[in-house]
């Protein structure tokens, strides 16, 4: 099943199953017991698949990107956490920092993993189980930020307003049987920029789960971005960063794509 988010004409936000070019409402709890409704619906804007209740990430977890960065195989998942008010919805603006500064604004293609049901210490072998779904993510990044200005945390240059795209759909897991498998890519003004497929990742994402569960407990809601392929702007020679004007379109295949603009922020 597709489930989208939409605003409606009469400004109702309510979940849907994207049936073709038709929206049915969904009935029943996203996480809990749903189905497809009989009730049509006419959105006329599409929201981030999902609120999340709490997004956690994961760096240097495709081994061509760890190449690329000059950087060592991780022996246990690079974890950080993004603001969840950073998220934005498709073909909204991803808006880049003027009042903290940043020229050095990233792209990062990313298959985001939503947890369906409450998991504290799972297994690897039964952590597909506890997901609800999948969609596109991109994990915008300010390098100057996460790098020079961050104090040694990530998390300042990772959350800035709009700096977490998703969707435009989530797919549910049974539709997704082997998350591994898909072809994943950027795409900025036209040109293809990132191209990988999911089962380069260094940890999986039955992996992922099971250790971010450890001692931990994981809310339904909880976004996991599993990490992105080789061909980000800050190891371009030379380097490319998000300007004003730029669209960058993340695909993954089985999902979609998400396409958002970039413009500056007014100070």
């Amino acid at each position: 099943m597709n489930i989208v988010r939409v605003q409606t004409r009469d400004g109702l936000i309510c979940y849907g199953c994207e049936v073709g070019d038709e929206v049915f409402r969904l009935q029943g709890d996203l996480y809990g017991s749903f189905s497809e409704g009989a009730e049509l619906l006419q959105p006329v804007r599409r929201l981030a698949p999902v609120v999340p209740s709490a997004i956690y990430a994961i760096g240097l977890n495709y081994r061509e990107h760890a190449v690329e960065m000059k950087a060592k195989l991780p022996e246990y998942p690079v974890v950080f956490m993004k603001s969840t008010s950073s998220v934005l919805d498709p073909d909204c603006p991803i808006i880049l920092p003027r009042h903290l500064h940043s020229d050095k604004v990233d792209y990062e293609c990313e298959l985001a993993v939503v947890i369906g049901r409450t998991c504290k210490n799972v297994a690897a072998e039964n952590a597909l189980d506890y997901v609800l779904g999948y969609t596109c993510a991109n994990d915008v990044s300010a390098r100057d930020w996460q790098k020079d200005y961050g104090g040694g945390q990530w998390v300042k240059g990772k959350s800035f307003d709009t700096f977490c795209p998703l969707g435009p759909v989530l797919v549910t897991a049974d539709r997704i049987p082997n998350p591994q498998i898909l072809p994943i890519r950027t795409i900025l003004n036209g040109a293809i920029r990132q191209e990988s497929y999911t089962g380069d990742m260094i940890f999986s994402v039955a992996e992922l789960i099971a250790f971010l569960s450890g001692s931990t407990t994981l809310l339904p809601g909880t976004v996991i971005l599993t990490g992105t392929p080789p061909g980000v702007g800050v190891a371009a020679d030379p380097q490319c960063f998000l300007k004003p004007g730029d669209d960058v379109a993340i695909e993954i295949s089985g999902i979609g794509t998400l396409r958002n603009p970039v413009v500056a922020e007014v100070s």
